[in-house]
């Protein structure tokens, strides 16, 4: 079976290629920037149809985004899913928690976006895009991922710790953090399952942003006093919602693939 993985060059979409290829798929993927993979701009709705086209894929997995861009985030998903639809592929489609505007109870899978801040109104928009085009498609919703250095989350507790970087964690702003590795063995069952619509994959385990910062930093050995915390108030940015839990209960039930703790996923730290 071919894959074709947008963004394959990122952490997530690394490990779904690395793992679809071990499954004995024959996966190409894509980055910005080319190197082993495909040099793809997904913005271009033209180059996107015509790499899709050439490759023929029977799974298409767009782990692709960057932050602070609506055109690859809202637009370019548009476009891989018209691509995909177009070559009569599956497509898993990668959404954040970023859709939600924050509130104490977790959100359920079925949960209506209530973005509050750009990303996540992106995110909300490429939802849209994708079930109205390919209704049949998988929309996961996830939250912080963490693993190796490879992570953004974990880089930046590093850096902090090292004084590379400056700001704080914060000790009021709650996620459901997800190890990368079986984040991505949940794609690749969905793939696989006959599931539509969207899921939530991500940790059964609520913690700070400041209580990841000091697993992190404790699995790495350093000092979790050197790791800055405080509250989002203190912060003097726009940092978005307080406390999002995604309630992943559907998806422990689906899947064979145990969601891990982040406690466990990082070694117990």
């Amino acid at each position: 079976m071919r894959w074709l993985v947008v963004g394959a060059s990122g952490h997530l979409g690394g490990e779904v290629a690395r793992l679809a290829s071990a499954a004995g798929a024959e996966v190409h993927g894509t980055s910005t920037t080319g190197g082993s993979w495909s040099r793809l701009d997904i913005t271009d709705r033209a180059a996107v149809r015509a790499l899709v086209a050439a490759v023929r894929p029977a799974v298409v997995v767009n782990a692709a985004y960057r932050a602070d861009s609506w055109a690859i985030c809202a637009d370019g998903a548009a476009h891989v899913a018209l691509a995909a639809a177009e070559a009569g592929a599956r497509l898993v489609h990668v959404s954040s928690d970023a859709v939600h505007g924050g509130r104490p109870e977790p959100y359920p899978d079925d949960a209506a976006p209530t973005p509050v801040y750009p990303y996540g109104a992106a995110k909300a928009a490429a939802e849209a895009a994708v079930a109205a085009i390919d209704p049949a498609a998988v929309v996961v919703r996830t939250s912080l991922i963490v693993g190796d250095e490879r992570s953004k989350q974990v880089r930046f507790v590093l850096d902090l710790a090292a004084g590379r970087a400056r700001g704080a964690l914060f000790t009021d702003m709650v996620r459901c953090p997800v190890d990368a590795g079986d984040l991505a063995a949940a794609i690749l069952e969905l793939a696989a399952a006959g599931y539509a619509g969207r899921i939530n994959v991500a940790g059964p385990q609520a913690v700070t942003r400041a209580e990841l910062g000091r697993l992190v930093a404790a699995r790495y050995g350093l000092d979790r006093a050197a790791v800055p915390v405080g509250p989002i108030a203190e912060g003097g940015v726009a940092a978005g919602p307080a406390e999002i839990r995604l309630d992943s209960s559907r998806a422990a039930g689906l899947l064979s693939t145990p969601l891990r703790g982040v406690r466990e996923a990082l070694g117990g730290a």
